[in-house]
């Protein structure tokens, strides 16, 4: 049975006056909001008016979840809270010397009436916001969720400046497991960097001549990386001459970095002649419509996404990305 409270005045103007007077500004402002019938009108669909055991009061109800909501309180700390602050009880339009509502009831018709009378209630908020004036509902506003994700197209000539740094790292750190020790190397990190960034700007000319200087300056890149690798054979051969010489493992740290190194030299090379074919006016294979179509071919799993270039992904011992190498190239 739905039940309210009689809003006629109680022991608690007539004996505590000056206790009345102390409540906080904000339970004011919510205590006048929730004495609009049209909150307790969700609540009558779940209640029968003359049949049934009675219920708490629904004002009594909406303001305990209010509090529990607003003070972030189970169900046991809230009625303990309520029974322990006047304030709060005549907020809660509880009768002076009633016995707090037991936190199974709250439960039980929180369960009972769902989430559908919550909408309900939201929307009465809405509908008197409105009235009020404080809300304008003739706009609308998207929240949406915006997630970061490092993605970017993998470029000849970022493929290629990877390519040089990766080469640069894994040779220091052969050199650091004491393998190709006199084999020296020239670092041509800063060189392939500083080429790189440079085509951003002739990019944003967007004119021949820039197309012409990006072409010209991936055309180094490939040359460095040329250069990059042919030294990179020769601490390949002397570290492999270490290895056997001492009689190593070749599962050792020395081995496996070598072993990284071979895989990422011919990774290299497929990169360079891709770079040279399309600088040449030759788009690879799979840039073309023939070839995405002969890739469309192949069995459903080994199918990439339509229209992606089968560029190489350089990556770094143990299947790892380059560094720098952000995930999604």
């Amino acid at each position: 049975m739905l039940t309210t409270v009689n809003p006629q005045p109680s022991l608690w103007e007539a004996i505590l006056p000056e206790i009345c007077l102390r409540m906080p500004a904000e339970l004011e402002s919510v205590d006048r909001l929730l004495d609009d019938p049209a909150f307790f009108e969700p609540y009558r669909a779940h209640f029968d008016p003359v049949w049934g055991r009675p219920s708490i009061p629904i004002e009594t109800y909406l303001r305990m979840m209010f509090l529990k909501h607003r003070y972030h309180l189970g169900y046991e700390p809230l009625c303990r809270e309520v029974g322990d602050s006047i304030t709060w009880t005549r907020f809660c339009r509880i009768p002076f010397g009633s016995p707090v509502p037991h936190p199974t009831t709250l439960m039980k018709i929180t369960t009972r009436c769902g989430e559908a009378t919550i909408k309900e209630l939201n929307d009465a908020l809405v509908k008197k916001a409105a009235a009020a004036k404080v809300l304008k509902l003739d706009k609308g506003r998207a929240d949406t969720t915006v997630v970061e994700a490092n993605v970017s197209y993998p470029t000849d000539s970022g493929l290629l400046a990877k390519a040089i740094a990766r080469i640069a790292c894994l040779i220091v750190a052969i050199h650091r497991a004491g393998g190709a020790t006199r084999t020296r190397v020239r670092d041509r990190r800063r060189a392939a960097g500083r080429r790189a960034r440079s085509i951003s700007a002739h990019l944003k000319l967007r004119n021949d001549e820039a197309k012409a200087a990006v072409k010209a300056i991936t055309a180094d890149l490939a040359d460095l990386a040329e250069i990059a690798a042919s030294e990179a054979i020769a601490v390949v051969v002397n570290a492999r001459r270490k290895i056997a010489r001492d009689g190593l493992k070749s599962g050792c740290k020395l081995g496996a970095l070598v072993a990284d190194l071979e895989t990422l030299l011919g990774r290299t090379t497929r990169v360079v002649a891709q770079t040279r074919q399309r600088l040449s006016g030759t788009p690879p294979e799979g840039a073309t419509p023939a070839g995405v179509a002969a890739r469309s071919r192949r069995p459903p799993h080994q199918e990439g996404p339509p229209g992606q270039a089968r560029r190489v992904r350089l990556q770094g011992p143990g299947g790892g990305q380059l560094p720098g190498h952000r995930p999604g190239l």
